[in-house]
């Protein structure tokens, strides 16, 4: 059958890097959107689209009744799932090939074989597969510590929990149950063993319906914040030729064990000695195909779109070229404990000569009911080297205005002696090295606040030019996280006159743009500004500054103690028995909140009395809300 039209069961960046490619062929697109997503990206670039009332999940990208409905409403004849929400239901799967549409994936048979992670474990080992032995967690000892508990359905890194001591291992079950019941709709979980020092390694498959499996190289996904992928990479380097080709046909194997077509990716973690096991099998596109589709010229998109319409794959496999890297781009704070972050994209411009999957344009605002990834940048190179430096180097100079991003750990990250030259290639990359990739920002923050107050008072003045800004001492603050800058300065006849930069020239001023000679080195800053927020971008590295008032308002302050929303949310759960008047331990939990389809807890700052508990689970909450106070 000859595909027309393909709703995308999904939304953000995977429904436009769909779209983008059923343009290419002449295929007709249908976006389906949620309330809070009625003016987002994917939505705009469909040609059709259609509503599924409500914000979350749940009630919108995770009810394939009103998506199998929405495809007949607007004509379409075939139905892709991206990525996550339906993507590995075979319920769903079913549904579609029933409404007589055209499902863009595995078989039903395939996906359900493989829907639960237990399930799946059990079949690989019957068809040989290397694999983590499960442990009962109910009959965990301290001898099976440290143990890694995973929910069997979906992944991203959600329902997972890392229990190093016993008395832990109720507290991450349940945890991960509620988790994995939110984000999945299905709340089991299980336990293994838990590998200090692996790997993720993952292999791309894609098989037609004639027999013909493709295993088109690994990627290396080791990267990994709260078990999330950041960066990924392909091929995934160091591996001696006897492990490569060993990942490669128990990958082909998998496939062929559960009668696979389409796209999939079998993973493997890969301990310090060399052994390669089985973690799972993900039976649809990942997130991070790019890399693949990159050293392999290919578009996987294109070939599942020929694979769901029945053509055949090619005998022969395509030739790799070169290294690929792929970074993603968060809207989080790494510094404090990533959390994610929402508001306004004002911009987001990366520099040519690299790849931009992302999921928002200018303007676009990123909301507390789904993932914060903004966008996906993959670099390809003749070399790991060159790909590498090509990466960080389009990051640094991206401009990239609105919330926090990951961004700065992003460039640390792939600058680091141990990724650079992949010695340090392992799941504990950050446990190890994320207090200095998360730090304090670049000593370029000074000198950044210092164009941010300039261009201010050119934009404030009433002609602008060197002749009518005030001459007379100024004095400006700004924050960037905990640090607050000072500039006091002056403009005379002389020129610039500024406290603590001696040998600081102003050459050029604008609104927008200001330029410093800094001993003997001339500096360019772009600098923008969004209410009371400031964007000063420069060779010396991007700074978001806030613009403070001269004098602290002290009717600012909140009592010690006090435990404030990071994030607009949902209170899910408050610690068992907890009550005012309790005493807490310092880092004890006290409630979770929900954001983004992740768990957030929040913990005692330090030991004392729990003086106010104003919150109560279901209770939606805003960024400031007071969720509880700690008297010491």
């Amino acid at each position: 059958m000859e595909i027309r039209s393909v709703l995308v069961a999904n939304r953000g960046e995977i429904a436009r890097r769909i779209f983008r490619t059923c343009r290419e062929l002449g295929v007709a697109t249908v976006a389906v959107h949620s309330d809070a997503d009625a003016d987002a990206a994917h939505v705009r670039e469909a040609d059709g689209a259609v509503r599924l009332p409500g914000d979350a999940p749940a009630d919108t990208y995770l009810r394939g009744d009103l998506i199998v409905e929405a495809a007949r409403a607007a004509g379409a004849d075939a139905v892709h799932p991206g990525y996550g929400f339906l993507s590995e239901s075979a319920a769903f799967a079913a549904a579609v090939a029933g409404a007589g549409l055209v499902w863009i994936g595995p078989p039903p048979a395939a996906i359900e074989a493989m829907a639960s992670k237990t399930r799946a474990k059990e079949l690989m080992a019957a068809a040989g597969v290397p694999l983590l032995a499960p442990v009962d967690p109910a009959a965990a000892t301290a001898a099976d510590l440290p143990l890694l508990v995973k929910a069997a359905a979906g992944g991203g890194g959600r329902g997972m929990r890392i229990v190093r001591e016993l008395a832990e291992l109720d507290g991450a079950l349940a945890s991960a149950r509620a988790e994995a019941a939110a984000a999945f709709g299905d709340g089991e979980v299980f336990a293994e063993p838990y590998v200090e020092g692996g790997r993720h390694v993952e292999v791309q498959v894609l098989a037609d319906a004639h027999g013909t499996v493709w295993t088109l190289g690994t990627r290396d996904c080791s990267l990994q914040r709260r078990h999330q992928k950041v960066i990924e990479e392909a091929p995934a380097p160091g591996l001696p030729a006897a492990l490569r080709d060993a990942l490669h046909r128990a990958a082909a194997q998998a496939a062929r064990a559960i009668g696979y077509r389409g796209a999939g990716t079998v993973e493997f973690l890969v301990s310090a000695d060399g052994r390669a096991h089985f973690l799972e099998m993900n039976t649809r596109l990942q997130v991070e195909h790019p890399v693949t589709e990159e050293i392999y010229r290919i578009d996987l998109v294109a070939l599942q779109l020929a694979v769901a319409e029945g053509r055949p794959l090619p005998a022969a496999l395509p030739a790799p070229h070169g290294h690929a890297v792929e970074a993603r781009l968060y809207a989080e704070d790494p510094a404090a404990g990533w959390q994610p972050q929402t508001g306004t994209v004002h911009r987001l411009a990366v520099p040519g000569g690299v790849r931009l999957d992302s999921g928002v344009t200018d303007g676009d605002t990123v909301t507390v009911h789904y993932d914060p990834m903004l966008a996906k940048v993959i670099a390809w190179a003749p070399t790991r080297a060159e790909a590498v430096r090509k990466l960080a180097g389009a990051l640094e100079r991206a401009r990239i205005h609105g919330p926090a991003t990951n961004r700065e750990l992003l460039v640390r990250s792939l600058r680091h002696p141990e990724f650079a030259g992949a010695t340090g290639l392992d799941t504990g990359f950050y446990d190890r090295h994320l207090a200095t990739l998360a730090g304090p920002g670049t000593s370029g923050d000074a000198l950044s606040a210092l164009a941010a107050a300039l261009a201010d008072a050119h934009g404030r003045s009433r002609f602008g030019g060197f002749r009518n800004l005030p001459s007379g001492p100024q004095h400006k603050r700004y924050a960037r996280g905990d640090t607050v800058h000072e500039v006091r300065y002056r403009l005379g006849r002389d020129g610039l006159t500024a406290e603590d930069f001696p040998g600081v020239r102003l050459l050029a001023l604008a609104a927008d743009a200001v330029v410093l000679e800094v001993d003997g080195v001339r500096r360019h800053f772009a600098v923008a500004r969004y209410g009371d927020r400031v964007h000063v971008d420069s060779p010396l590295g991007a700074c978001a500054l806030t613009a403070l008032p001269r004098f602290p308002d002290p009717a600012a302050r909140t009592e010690p103690g006090s435990l404030l929303a990071p994030m607009p949310g949902t209170v899910v759960r408050v610690a068992d028995g907890l009550a005012e008047g309790d005493r807490v331990a310092a880092g004890a939990p006290l409630l979770w909140l929900e954001a983004m389809k992740m768990e957030h807890r929040i913990t005692a700052p330090a030991a004392g009395t729990l003086t106010a508990l104003p919150v109560r689970p279901g209770q939606q909450v805003e960024v400031g809300t007071l969720l509880a106070v700690v008297t010491a």
